[in-house]
């Protein structure tokens, strides 16, 4: 949003976000399942389901489990995408001008963009622990046949580890969240500031996926380590009197540091950059496309 153009209420960032979201799921989905795959891979994983790279887990998938392996687990990112990414532009939008307020700024800059977007992605984080936890034991080849659905893994992970369980991994999820909107809003400002001003409807599509393509791949640079222990945590079940191997953020990334040296923490970093990269540049233009249809509904020209 641009900012001569009046905000929308709450309801009209909510929708916009989540029809962004939605659609980005659907382009983008396949490259968030070789990347989980490549981040729950203990080092020096060997045979026919190591894999050695992007491609090759690709491969391996498609030949080994079939095609409609890569789509396994796609409801709970379907239900999680509309409040997830709703919540992320909704919160962003509600969060920027909570701080402008506060600090009696009249336009955003650099510095509240980045602090906005660190507020909206914890605020997102809440929103989406429960999807992300059944998302990644669905994606986990060991999971194949232990759940049968989504709503089965929901169930299962409630009966037998609690209702709590579903919560697992939330300190992580908060650290991920936190840094990939922190450098996704902060980024999407400052190149906006950098490119010209245009009023052609396709330079300006392609200026916000630039923008948002941008802002994906630095948000990625900055959370790929959180995101590679999130996976981890998550897919630790809870087990009574036992402490798990993976549980806190920070310690876990100095154990998978310890263990399997520092590039251990960007497991799936391509994959993950090739989907949240592009995914952020069709977030963008999705969302900003459908705040624009909405203002021309509220005010139609004559």
């Amino acid at each position: 949003m641009s900012a001569d153009q009046k905000p929308l209420g709450f309801i009209y960032q909510f929708a916009a976000g989540a029809i962004a979201g939605v659609s980005e799921i659907l382009v983008m989905y396949p490259l968030d399942v070789v990347k989980t795959r490549i981040q729950l891979q203990a080092g020096g994983a060997t045979g026919a389901d190591a894999y050695t790279g992007m491609v090759d887990c690709f491969q391996k998938i498609v030949r080994n489990e079939g095609f409609s392996r890569l789509y396994r687990g796609i409801e709970a990112p379907i239900l999680m995408e509309a409040p997830k990414r709703a919540t992320k532009f909704a919160a962003n939008d509600s969060w920027g001008k909570f701080y402008r307020d506060l600090f009696g700024v009249a336009k955003a800059n650099q510095s509240l963009s980045i602090l906005t977007g660190a507020t909206a992605g914890a605020t997102e984080a809440f929103v989406v622990v429960p999807f992300e936890l059944v998302k990644i034991r669905l994606q986990d080849k060991a999971s194949a046949g232990k759940y049968t659905s989504s709503l089965d893994a929901l169930t299962k992970i409630i009966k037998n580890e609690g209702p709590l369980a579903l919560y697992n991994g939330l300190e992580s999820t908060l650290w991920r969240h936190i840094l990939w909107n922190a450098g996704y809003f902060g980024c999407i400002f400052q190149v906006r500031e950098l490119l010209p001003k245009t009023d052609k409807k396709g330079m300006q599509t392609l200026n916000e996926m630039l923008a948002g393509a941008t802002g994906g791949t630095v948000g990625t640079i900055l959370n790929t380590p959180m995101d590679v222990v999130k996976s981890r945590i998550q897919n630790s079940p809870k087990v009574a009197g036992s402490i798990p191997k993976y549980n806190w953020a920070w310690p876990s990334i100095a154990l998978v540091m310890k263990e399997e040296g520092f590039g251990a923490l960007y497991k799936g970093f391509i994959p993950k950059v090739l989907r949240l990269g592009p995914g952020g540049g069709i977030l963008l233009v999705v969302y900003t496309n459908v705040m624009d249809m909405f203002r021309r509904m509220q005010n139609p020209v004559a």
